[in-house]
Parts: structure tokens; C-alpha cells; sequence
């Protein structure tokens, strides 16, 4: 009987075993909640990295800056330095010698003379002045102007680093979500679908629109890396900035600038090489080719490709040049 017992236990717990190892199994995601899952992550980490572009291209503006203005202070301050030597040189001179007066002026020469002389010696001590004054003036306002600048690079630096500290937990996440495409689909580089669906562009322009689409459509399978700008490696602003810097029209390396320096134009009026936004707060931006579709640089872990327009919720059109 006990025998009896203890097998109706077993086959209970085995078969609670197989039960609780099938919930398991039902419970695992399929690789379309892992890109649902990978998207809704995505959309959450895109903003903070434009933020990070925005920041440090605008660091990097201003140490540019610093350096131009500290080329444009040396020069001048050597100027003031000689002019001063000159002064202190002529005030020594005075010193030993006196300073000019009507009897030495009568001394050395034609009493007639005099006026002109004494003239001559006020205008050379006047245009003397003048010319370090002005020169003085002129390095005081780059001093101003440099000392503004060192201001605002100090504060920016401050935020650039705080962004900076922040993409190395971005990458960390970025990394979390790479492994969840791996559980999906393995350790291939699996991509979900083709990088062309098409010819592309879809239609050819040989206007700077037509030639920007032409090379985003050249850096297809391009990798996806976070605040890259090339050439081996892009995110998606950097993409745009690129494909429109190749035809010589510059954009800034942050979606949002690249919206507020660009002409806001309708779908109708869509043209390859126009920037297509995505997200109300305009974190992702695309580059239209025609015929409906897109290229971009989507997310880590995947490469430049070809997508319908309509890949995400639009926030608007705009074009450059």
C-alpha cells in the first residue's frame, strides 16, 4: 500500500514538473515581443543620445572657438607689450634728459620754430597714445569675448560630461537588448527582412536631394553605432548629415537642429533626399528616396537600410538646402 502511496506522489509531482515546465515554455517571448520589447527600449534611449550629439557638437564648437580667439589675443597683447616697452623707454629718456620745453626748443633752433616743434612733439606723444589705446581696446574685447566663451564650454562641459557618464549606461543597456536579439535569433547576424526592398533611390534626381538620397542609399548595411557620424558607422542623424553634407549642404550631428535649419514641406510635396521625423519629440530622423520608402539607421544592432515611410509615427517633413 505505502508502495502504492509513494508512486501516486511521484507521478503527481512529474506531472506538475511537466506542467510547470510547459507554462515555461508558452512563457518564452517570440522574436516579435523581443522587437517590440527592443523598440519600446529603443524609443526610451534615442533621445538621450541626441541630446549627447547636440552637447558635444557643441562643445566641440566652442573649444574650436577658444582656440581662434586665444590665436587673435596673442598678437595683440604683443603689440600693447611693445607699445608699452616704447613708452616706458621715452619716459626714461624724459627723465634723464627733462622733457621738452620752450628754452630747449629755443636752444636747438629757430626761435620762430618754436610753435611747430612744440606742435609736432604733442601730436607724436598724442598719436602714440592713441595707437595703444586703441590696440588696448582691441585685446580687451577678445579678453570679453574669450572670457564669455571659456564660461559657457565650462558649463557645457559639465553636461557633456553628465551625457557622456550616461551613454556608457546607455551602452550597457544597448548591450541588454543586443543579447535579447541573440536569444531570438542566435549568434548570426540575422536582419528582419532585406536592406533593399527595392532600386534605390526608387526614383533618380540629379539635383542635391537626388545625390544626398544617392548616398544614404550607398551606405545601406552601413553598422548602426551610437553618436557616429562615419564613415564606418552611423546613427541616425548622423546618417542625414552625411547623405546631405556629400552635396555640400551642411546639417547639424542632433535631429532637432536638423528640423529647426530645414523648410517644412507636405507629404505631397515629398522629394528624394527630404528628411522624414518620427516622434513627437523628433528623437529619430530618415531620408525619403521615393515611391514610399525611407533610408535610416535604425538601432543598435542592426545597419543602414531601406524601410516604409510610415516605419514609425511621423512627426513631420522637412527639407534641406
Amino acid at each position: 500500500m505505502k508502495r502504492i502511496v509513494r508512486g501516486l506522489i511521484c507521478a503527481v509531482a512529474a506531472a506538475g514538473l511537466v506542467l510547470t515546465g510547459s507554462a515555461v515554455a508558452h512563457a518564452e517571448p517570440t522574436p516579435s515581443d523581443i522587437e517590440k520589447k527592443i523598440d519600446t527600449e529603443w524609443n526610451k534611449l534615442e533621445p538621450v543620445i541626441e541630446q549627447y550629439n547636440d552637447v558635444h557638437g557643441k562643445l566641440k564648437k566652442l573649444q574650436k572657438q577658444q582656440k581662434q580667439l586665444e590665436k587673435t589675443l596673442a598678437p595683440l597683447q604683443a603689440q600693447v607689450d611693445a607699445a608699452m616697452v616704447e613708452v616706458r623707454g621715452l619716459a626714461v629718456d624724459a627723465y634723464m634728459q627733462g622733457p621738452p620745453s620752450a628754452l630747449n626748443a629755443i636752444m636747438s633752433g629757430d626761435p620762430d620754430g618754436l610753435t611747430e616743434k612744440l606742435t609736432l612733439l604733442d601730436q607724436l606723444a598724442y598719436n602714440r597714445e592713441q595707437s595703444i589705446a586703441d590696440v588696448a581696446r582691441l585685446r580687451d574685447k577678445y579678453a570679453a569675448d574669450k572670457a564669455k566663451v571659456d564660461q559657457l564650454a565650462s558649463e557645457i562641459a559639465v553636461r557633456d560630461k553628465d551625457l557622456a557618464s550616461k551613454k556608457t549606461t546607455i551602452e550597457g543597456e544597448i548591450e541588454d537588448l543586443q543579447q535579447l536579439r541573440i536569444d531570438a535569433y542566435g549568434t548570426a547576424d540575422v536582419n528582419d527582412g532585406p536592406l533593399r526592398t527595392g532600386p534605390c533611390p526608387v526614383t533618380y534626381t540629379n539635383d542635391k536631394g537626388g545625390r544626398a538620397a544617392q548616398k544614404a542609399c550607398d551606405l545601406i548595411g552601413k553598422p548602426y553605432v551610437f553618436g557616429s557620424n562615419g564613415p564606418n558607422s552611423y546613427d541616425c542623424s548622423g546618417l542625414t548629415q552625411e547623405a546631405w553634407g556629400s552635396v555640400g549642404v551642411h546639417l547639424e550631428h542632433y535631429t532637432k537642429d536638423q528640423w529647426g535649419s530645414t523648410s517644412p514641406v507636405s507629404r505631397a510635396e515629398l522629394k528624394p533626399g527630404d528628411l522624414v521625423f518620427y516622434y513627437s519629440d523628433l528623437h529619430h530622423v530618415a531620408l525619403y528616396i521615393g515611391g514610399g520608402k525611407v533610408v535610416h539607421a535604425p538601432h543598435t544592432g542592426d545597419h543602414v537600410r531601406m524601410a516604409s515611410i510610415d516605419r514609425g509615427p511621423i512627426a513631420g517633413y522637412r527639407r534641406p538646402g
